[in-house]
């Protein structure tokens, strides 16, 4: 057998550049680059390694580990979960930074590589700088905390052992139904170590994504549940998006006349404009979507996991008759609510669905479709008005900024959020205009990961316009890498919005009783609370201070061009509007369905008290889908 000489880091770093992934005869390097922070556990090794094989391994600069796991996922997602990013990071700090941006990338089934260097194997030096001694157990580092929060876990404590654990790692990166975090833990003395490798470990392998279509009796009970259906819906999840399914849902849509709700991974599944699509399903969704689940005998859920908000804490799907169909490649999710699952690939099944249907002719009855399309109709208008600014030398509220943002972009735009206020309002109100516009991550909701995310979906989609739209609670989380941006000319446009505080939290803290305590970025009052002046804190200068052209926009009009102006720019642009949040002024739609989020059960104070009864009511009409 011949064999190569190579450090566990030149070896891992030469295998990686040799992994391709294939699906519908596309072919995609499943590795596109590495991110990295460098330290004492990773600097010998991994970034040794990258040094000798610069050629090999594109690198990324980042400033905080957490972000570039952000960075990392945004990238994946925008890949098709194709092609993925690694991140490498010193022992220590470096390694549990990871830990939020891993929760991030395996809730949304979205995968990354953890690199995280780790305290030695042979122990020559015990403790190290940065190792976290445990008296009970000699082979625990602070890595262990990734654990929970990866799909796959190995600590490569010698070389020879890299060769199984890299495989088994490529295959749950590539793994539709287990794809996520992924963590080869790595002693910072095995990867400076030599080992005679086999040659055969650096060839190309390809990785085939698989499209497992439907069992024939799933089939056949799926179609009989949809035929008995007469006010079918179904709710299109991030599922969709991952299989690209979206042409496939559309004629599926098309032929049966059943209307579409999405989750937030799953809007733009059906453009905003197709006659079947209407609008976000559950606590963030349209009156049109959660009437028609209100009213629903069948639910049939495409690439869906059922959250909380999607289902209003299990208090949406009112008719006693309703049934769920559970159109999933995972099991797991496929079987929830009792429903009928439907195990497959979203874009196989649905066109076996179709096309069973269409042997029946089946579709819903027309007057269901006059219902649906008279409700759509209705909730245009609305977005209309939360949209329409007609004062352009007035503040604009935070719909008004979408509003100017919905009227300058075009299909090829991207929008990146994750967090606070906005995620309600664009799921109510945005237009998406193509498959991949709406980029949500609702599944962890992270705040902080929009600026990171929009560097790496810009990464992966170059010749696009990708804003990350941020409120200043996340923005304030973390704009680090803003620097990584005007380093590496990534062009991302940075839509900020100032309101001087938490104001989703601050909403939410006023509806359960607590009555906004916490939750302002004011100056402290001297009665315990924080409702004193606005701090002055100016973002904007923040901004521009780490690198960014920024355009300060405190009126309508202003926005409009700014925006404009931003849109047109080849460097990395900051459009920043102090937004209206006075109570006299419109702003977005109030929820259309309930959230369940616990209220003091005792209380003096009437506001919890009040609170605590409306509770009482809601929590009354919760269900169990058996």
């Amino acid at each position: 057998m011949t064999t190569i000489r190579l450090t566990v880091a030149q070896a891992l770093v030469r295998f990686l550049a040799a992994q391709y992934t294939e699906r519908d005869g596309t072919r995609r390097r499943l590795i596109g680059a590495m991110w990295g922070i460098f330290g004492h556990g990773n600097v010998a090794g991994i970034g040794q390694a990258l040094v000798e094989y610069a050629d090999l391994m594109p690198y990324h600069q980042g400033r905080n580990e957490q972000a570039v796991v952000h960075a990392a996922v945004g990238y994946a997602r925008q890949s098709g979960r194709l092609s993925a990013h690694a991140v490498t990071t010193s022992i220590g700090p470096g390694a549990t930074n990871l830990v939020t941006g891993a929760a991030l990338a395996t809730v949304n089934h979205l995968p990354v590589l953890l690199l995280p260097g780790d305290v030695f194997a042979a122990r020559p030096a015990d403790p190290v700088l940065q190792q976290l001694e445990v008296p009970y157990a000699g082979d625990v580092s602070v890595n262990d905390t990734l654990r929970p929060v990866s799909r796959y876990f190995d600590r490569i404590t010698r070389p020879e052992a890299l060769i199984p654990a890299a495989l088994q790692a490529m295959r749950v990166l590539t793994d539709p139904v287990d794809t996520g975090a992924v963590t080869l833990a790595l002693p910072q003395d095995v990867q400076a170590e030599g080992y005679d490798w086999p040659e055969r470990f650096f060839a190309e392998r390809v990785w085939t994504v698989r499209r497992p279509g439907a069992d024939a009796a799933e089939l056949t009970e799926a179609v009989r549940a949809v035929r008995a259906a007469r006010r079918p819906l179904v709710i299109a999840g991030g599922g969709v998006h991952h299989s690209r399914a979206e042409t496939a849902l559309a004629e599926f849509a098309g032929a049966t006349g059943i209307p579409v709700a999405s989750t937030q991974a799953g809007k733009g599944s059906l453009r905003y404009d197709h006659p079947q699509d209407v609008g976000g399903i559950g606590h963030t969704g349209t009156a049109t979507a959660d009437d028609l689940a209100r009213a629903a005998d069948l639910v049939i859920g495409v690439g869906t996991r059922y959250t909380d908000f999607t289902t209003a804490s299990g208090t949406l799907f009112e008719n006693p008759a309703v049934r769920f169909l559970n159109l999933n490649i995972a099991p797991f999710d496929g079987h929830k609510l009792a429903g009928l699952p439907l195990v497959a690939d979203a874009r196989s099944a649905l066109g076996e669905l179709t096309e069973a249907l269409g042997m029946h002719g089946h579709r819903v009855p027309g007057e269901y479709v006059a219902e649906y399309t008279a409700a759509k109709e209705r909730w245009e208008r609305t977005v209309d008005a939360c949209f329409a600014a007609p004062d352009p030398a007035a503040r604009p509220t935070q719909p008004q900024v979408l509003g100017a943002l919905d009227a300058l972009v075009d299909e090829s735009d991207i929008l990146v959020n994750a967090a606070g206020s906005l995620p309600g309002d664009l799921h109510k109100l945005w237009r998406a205009r193509s498959a991949d516009q709406y980029h949500l991550e609702y599944g962890y909701s992270c705040m902080g990961y929009e600026i990171p995310a929009a560097l790496g979906v810009k990464l992966a989609a170059p010749e696009r316009n990708v804003w990350a739209l941020v409120g200043d609670g996340t923005y304030l989380m973390l704009p680090t890498e803003i620097v990584t941006a005007v380093q590496e000319g990534v062009a991302i446009k940075l839509v900020l919005l100032q309101n001087h505080g938490y104001a989703s939290i601050g909403g939410l803290s006023e509806a359960v009783g607590a009555e906004r305590f916490g939750t302002a970025y004011r100056y402290p009052a001297g009665d315990g609370t924080h409702t004193g002046a606005p701090l002055p804190v100016d973002l904007a200068a923040n901004a521009a201070s780490l690198g960014m052209r920024v355009l300060r926009a405190g009126t309508v009009g202003e926005l409009r061009a700014a925006l404009g102006e931003a849109r047109a720019a080849d460097v990395p642009t900051c459009v920043y509007v102090e937004t209206e949040t006075s109570d006299t002024v419109s702003g977005a739609p109030p929820a259309q369905a309930w959230w369940d989020v616990p209220v003091a059960a005792t209380a003096t104070r009437p506001s919890a008290v009040k609170a605590r009864e409306l509770y009482e009511r809601h929590v009354s009409t919760r269900r169990r889908h058996l």
